[in-house]
């Protein structure tokens, strides 16, 4: 039952319904209170709602369980992490490391650590005009000075000092527009060039000239030459330089996209690598190389390079779609790299950490893919119908015994072993009915037809299910869809004997007030009845039932609504006198 739980709570932390995992991998944990996986998965669902402080505790009870187990330490790393204890975090993702040298997880995780930890040492770059945009006094030099008066007439520019008053670090974004490098001037009382002028003002005193000496001759004085223009200031070269490699970076992005389309892989690589030498503020270029590598098969490359992005992404503070990006191809170059090593946890592990960023659709499929990989790996490599026969064996022995709990650990086992045996599932669905556990013997027997539809147990099983849940009219069709494959058997007729009794009991109200009332109570749960009562025209012929016979007559030569009353009927709703 613990199991279950478990699945379940997989399954919603799959599709990102974090809460409902929680609230499985918690019943399961009261169920199997030393089983660590349980903790382990509680933990990254605590994470993913950024719950770190719950996170913690189920990640140091998950390794005080299983110390010698890695992605104990993984989890435990990823709630330091984002409690802010980057030591802390450094420490358990290197614990994990010690015991699972190659764990791909645990390395990123210890790269995202380390990196949170440079940064909160490093104090923040402030910029070196914080103070010249800040104070009313801007507003004033700006309407003030010819140049820059019409500029706060312009909706766009407004917007862009606004930016740079709330945080001046933003000024960097807008160096390149012009009217930017103009009231920077205004702002610093130094001349810029007016880009309405041919000529540069120079910022500089003028150098002293030299005049001519006077001469006795009628000679005309010499012609002085026009002064030189100035050269552009020292940073405004470096801000055209920069915008210039950028531009160049963006047309190799470019070249090597034109080449990956065209299957041509080497020229790509050496665009893209030209792009990253010139500009390594554009984490595109490392994810756009990652995705080549990858059409290659080159793996361990498309890592590395997705882990570049994700730390340089993180310093730069990019686009958490970015950031998301990149982890999700390391995804997919780590579930290629499982193909082989059937170790999917790693991918896993990453897929998740990308939809912690940015929840993509195409990321939560791959997630899931994973995990139907890693599920069908699993119990590839644990198929094994020698030992499943065994099992089974050991499971009829306990059955015999009545110790019910025992054979369905033994009957668990041998499906875990051999999952295609309907059989097992036959003899599991009978323990759970012994142990009163009916909707999963249900289930048990439901997986027991579909995998063989001719198996007549599967159908005696569910009959029996149905009618201790006193579902009698859905056992009636249970036994009867049996006798279609096996007519002469003897369960199945005595099933279908059983349920009409007791759907006959209800038609003549031979059945106690408080039995009736149970049933009516539990049919109003079924969906079936409750669209049945919710048709209007069943709610008309309920009417007429009731209150004019000759309609009701009418009615009931209908085959469909004659089949709705006797569903009502056979569930308490209804009897008929």
């Amino acid at each position: 039952m613990a199991d279950e739980a478990k699945a379940k709570g997989n399954a919603a932390f799959s599709a990102g319904r974090f809460e409902e995992a929680i609230r499985y991998f918690s019943e399961a944990i009261d169920l199997a209170p030393t089983n660590h996986v349980l903790y382990s998965n509680r933990s990254a669902a605590y994470a993913s709602l950024h719950r770190y402080a719950e996170a913690l505790a189920d990640g140091r009870k998950t390794v005080e369980i299983k110390p010698d187990w890695s992605k104990g330490y993984s989890r435990l790393g990823a709630a330091h992490l984002g409690l802010g204890n980057h030591e802390e975090a450094i420490a358990a993702y290197q614990k994990g490391l010690d015991l699972d040298p190659n764990n791909e997880a645990l390395k990123s995780g210890l790269a995202d650590a380390r990196a949170a930890a440079t940064r909160s040492r490093k104090p923040s770059a402030a910029s070196p005009f914080a103070n010249i945009f800040q104070g009313p006094e801007v507003w004033a030099k700006l309407t003030a000075d010819p140049s820059t008066r019409a500029y706060l007439q312009q909706p766009d520019f407004v917007k862009m000092l606004q930016e740079v008053q709330k945080n001046p670090n933003n000024l960097n974004l807008y160096l390149q527009d012009q009217r930017m490098m103009q009231v920077l001037g205004v702002l610093l009382n130094v001349k810029m060039r007016d880009p309405t002028r041919d000529e540069m003002e120079s910022d500089f005193p003028e150098p002293e000239k030299k005049r001519p000496q006077a001469e006795t001759t009628n000679k005309a004085p010499p012609k002085t030459e026009p002064e030189p223009e100035p050269e552009p200031m020292e940073f405004t070269d470096e801000v055209k330089e920069a915008k210039q490699r950028k531009a160049e970076a963006q047309k190799a992005k470019e070249a090597g996209n034109t080449a990956y389309k065209k299957k041509d892989f080497e020229e790509a690589i050496n665009h893209y690598t030209k792009a990253i030498e010139l500009d390594d503020e554009d984490i595109s270029f490392l994810t756009n190389r990652a995705a080549v590598y990858l059409e290659m098969g080159k793996y361990e490359d498309c890592i590395a390079d997705c882990d570049k992005a994700v730390e340089r992404g993180r310093e730069l503070h990019s686009d958490f779609k970015m950031i998301a990006r990149a982890l999700t191809r390391k995804g997919s170059a780590l579930v290629k790299m499982a193909e082989c090593s059937k170790d999917y946890e790693p991918a896993i592990e990453t897929f998740q950490k990308a939809l912690t960023e940015h929840r993509n659709p195409d990321t939560l499929k791959k997630l899931n893919d994973a995990e139907r990989a890693k599920k069908e790996a699993e119990q590839q490599e644990y198929y094994d119908p020698k030992v499943a026969d065994e099992e089974r064996e050991k499971g009829n022995e306990f059955f015999k015994e009545q110790k019910y709990p025992e054979a369905v650990k033994h009957y668990t086992e041998a499906i875990k072993r051999n999952p295609l045996d309907p059989k097992t599932y036959s003899n599991r669905a009978a323990c759970y009915t012994k142990l009163g556990a009916l909707p999963e013997g249900l289930k048990d027997a439901e997986k027991c037809i579909e995998l063989d539809p001719s198996f007549s147990k599967g159908y005696t099983r569910k009959g029996a299910v149905q009618f201790f849940m006193k579902e009698y009219d859905k056992a009636l069709e249970t036994y009867q869809e049996g006798l279609k494959h096996d007519p002469k058997n003897h369960e199945l007729i005595d099933g279908v004997r059983r349920c009409i009794e007791q759907i006959n009991r209800t038609n003549r109200g031979d059945i106690s007030p408080e039995e009736l009332k149970e049933r009516q109570a539990k049919a109003m749960q079924d969906p079936e009845i409750q669209n049945i009562l919710s048709d209007p025209i069943m709610r008309q012929v309920l009417v007429d039932l009731q209150e004019n016979p000759r309609a009701s007559q009418e009615h009931l030569k209908n085959p469909q609504v004659m089949n709705k009353i006797q569903k009502l009927i056979s569930a308490g709703i209804v009897q008929m006198r």
